[in-house]
């Protein structure tokens, strides 16, 4: 019987390469609030309280995004504050940004690719996990579980930056497919005047209870723990965020799509507007295997779609399915709209913070996980 142990991380929104990420999101939202096809391509840095800004923004007021407050504003969402460096106040924003209106005629050209990219989208036929490796789901799950923590047990000294990472056995196939979680870590920014044991306490009863509550919506996921769960292995965890290390925006690429299981084009998402091929074609993709699924036509799908500097519309590399499994690309590739006319305005959400740091799959609502019409 075929047995194989995949890994899984993800990391809380006040770890610093997501603070860089919720940044780079906030100010594509901001520019999409003023302008459907504003262009938005920036990158974020930061190194303990200060923040660096690059790139462009061209939209209608570009000039009127107040940057500063923007970055205010997701640290705070992030849970930095009065407690835990930096506070706000001490936040220093250097931005470097090319900001203005579009360029005439520019508007009608966001329907052309501006560059080259590759696409990776995946999709499995679990519907409990929203067509997501078992894997990523869980560390997702968990990973929320254990950031609400913070707010529910303020007695634990809990500060804004965390990890989880799982391993978790798959065995078998079908209807009769199984999941074992075989390992668990996480590490927890702490005072370190706090009481370490009940952060024990409270991960392990946190942790077994968000597996019983998984293992009741997914037939085969075990809930058994594994022997050990690794709480802040490498001791002591007071130094965090931005102080304990740098970060950049479009780092955590693997854990922003699929996990480790499922090869990425190489395009980071965060910070590029939803024109820009890397994000709208690994959109694209994903709808596209979504698609095969749920059609019945494989039980996971892995899809490439490439793009070259000019094209309308994404082209369809091939469709990756289980051995014994067959898909043809000619049948497939005219149901899902591969152009960025219209989808770069309809992918849009009101709330783009959360997704980039949650995750572009964590909610079937979102415009690219809805059933496309065929």
């Amino acid at each position: 019987m075929n047995a194989r142990t995949y890994p899984a991380e993800f990391v809380f929104p006040g770890h610093p390469d997501k603070l860089c990420d919720a940044i780079a999101d906030s100010l594509v939202q901001e520019a999409g609030r003023r302008e459907r096809r504003a262009l938005v391509g920036v990158e974020v840095a930061v190194h303990r309280h200060q923040v660096f800004i690059t790139g462009r923004i061209a939209c209608r007021d570009a000039e009127g995004i107040n940057v500063d407050q923007v970055v205010r504003d997701v640290y705070q969402s992030a849970g930095y504050g009065d407690d835990w460096y930096p506070q706000l106040h001490q936040l220093e924003v250097t931005s470097n940004l090319c900001l203005g209106p579009l360029e005439e005629g520019e508007a009608q050209f966001r329907e052309l690719s501006d560059d080259q990219a590759i696409c990776i989208g995946y999709a499995n036929n679990l519907v409990q996990t929203n067509h997501q490796p078992v894997e990523q789901w869980l560390v997702r799950a968990l990973a929320r579980r254990l950031h609400g923590l913070r707010a529910l047990h303020p007695q634990l000294g809990l500060g804004p930056d965390g990890k989880v990472l799982v391993l978790v056995k798959e065995e078998g196939g079908g209807s009769d497919q199984r999941w074992l979680m075989q390992g668990f870590s996480c590490s927890l920014q702490q005072r370190t005047t706090s009481d370490d044991v009940a952060l024990h306490r409270e991960v392990r009863l946190a942790v077994e209870d968000e597996l019983q509550k998984l293992a009741s919506v997914l037939p085969g996921l075990s809930d058994t723990l594994p022997d050990q769960l690794s709480v802040n292995g490498a001791g002591a965890f007071e130094v965090g965020g931005p102080e304990g290390d740098n970060g950049l925006s479009g780092k955590k690429l693997v854990m922003d799509a699929y996990g480790p299981r499922v090869p990425i084009g190489g395009g980071a998402w965060s910070g590029k507007d939803f024109f820009k091929a890397d994000r709208a074609g690994g959109l694209h993709a994903r709808r596209l295997a979504k698609l095969v699924t749920q059609l019945g036509l494989a039980t996971e799908a892995e899809v490439t779609l490439a793009w070259f500097p000019g094209d309308r519309e994404a082209r369809l590399v091939g469709i990756r399915v289980p051995r014994g499994e067959t898909v043809s690309v000619q049948g497939i590739s005219g149901m899902v709209d591969l152009s960025l006319d219209r989808i770069g305005e309809a992918f849009q959400v009101d709330d783009l913070v959360s997704v980039s740091r949650w995750g572009h799959f964590d909610s079937v609502a979102l415009p690219w996980e809805l059933q496309p019409k065929v």
